[in-house]
């Protein structure tokens, strides 16, 4: 009963985050024109031209959605890449995807303007990730600790020709590109959300259909090879769909830390370490918590909070409890 309870909690939770989000704004509109609006739908006669409807349906419900596919699609990558280097204290951005990102919009924001900004986003952080992968890969094998150190590097070459962009841009794209680095869904509208889901489906969707095999790859890679898993095959394959995702949840976003670290370490500790569950559930509670996370940011002050702030003040203390707890030595445990 109580399993089917937590379940149900968190099959749910991106629902609810989203019904408080559609409530709170710098703009009072009531619970009851609310529902009417909702329930009139985006083209109803009257109400489609009211102000009210504008503030749901072009400014709350895009932010509320791109937030639900970000937050679903870093949690489903940190899942992804827990399982796959067996260590909680993974997080989607170890293989310099975004570096690479950040740098795919310093690019277009400061030399190349005609450049679309998401779609030079998405391309960096792939190679990001690819540039990661191969700079690993030694003798035909990867090793989990070569991938590791190598996205080090590229996340610090990435990072230092951002500094160089920063240094030769004049003030008003400099300011640009530092707020989108901070991560925020305060440009969000229905293009960002379709340009998002796109590739956010594209690789979300193949890991959720793949997560099975996640259960033996967190074993070892001996235990894997001996259930007939090609483990460096799936680990191409399983870090190439999570860059893909997280790469597409970046051009839109910015870079938005430490979701993909804390959101599947809580939902393995409520519902267990069987990535069956544990993947489609933190993909639930990744969209609630970035819901949550951005309808907080925008609430806090007069102005908005980039929610990349906000998931920083609440990852680091995160990142230290799991530190203290032993982090990756339990793994498993």
């Amino acid at each position: 009963m109580r399993k089917a309870l937590v379940s149900l909690s968190i099959a749910l939770s991106p629902l609810a985050a989203a019904g408080v989000a559609l409530f709170c704004g710098s703009c009072s509109v009531s619970a009851r024109r609310v529902a009417e609006i909702l329930l009139g739908g985006p083209f109803q006669g009257g109400i489609a031209g009211s102000p009210e409807a504008a503030i749901v349906w072009d400014v709350r419900m895009p932010r509320i959605v791109l937030a639900a596919l970000v937050g679903g699609a870093l949690s489903t990558s940190g899942v992804t890449l827990q399982g796959v280097f067996r260590n909680p204290l993974v997080d989607p951005f170890i293989l310099g995807i975004s570096a690479g990102a950040a740098f795919g919009c310093a690019l277009s924001t400061a030399l190349f303007p005609q450049l679309p900004l998401q779609p030079a986003a998405f391309v960096f952080s792939l190679a990001a990730s690819l540039g990661s992968y191969l700079l690993a890969r030694k003798r035909g094998e990867v090793s989990r600790l070569h991938l590791v150190l190598s996205g080090v590097v590229v996340s610090a070459f990435f990072t230092a020709l951002v500094s160089i962009l920063k240094l030769t841009v004049d003030p008003h794209k400099l300011a640009s590109i530092v707020y989108w680095v901070m991560g925020s869904f305060s440009l969000a509208d229905w293009p960002s959300v379709w340009t998002a889901s796109a590739g956010i489906a594209a690789g979300c969707l193949p890991l959720y259909l793949a997560r099975w095999r996640l259960n033996a790859m967190s074993m070892g890679d001996e235990e894997a090879r001996a259930l007939g898993v090609r483990v460096e095959r799936d680990r191409f394959f399983f870090v190439a769909a999570s860059s893909l995702a997280v790469g597409a949840a970046v051009s839109v976003s910015g870079i938005i830390g430490w979701v993909g670290l804390m959101v599947p370490h809580l939902v393995r500790m409520a519902a267990g370490p069987d990535h069956r569950r544990l993947m489609p559930f933190s993909m639930a509670a990744g969209a609630a918590f970035m819901i949550l996370a951005d309808t907080l940011a925008r609430n806090l002050t007069a102005f908005d909070v980039p929610v990349g702030i906000v998931t920083a003040l609440g990852g680091a203390p995160f990142f230290f409890y799991l530190l203290k707890r032993g982090g990756g030595e339990n793994w498993g445990r």
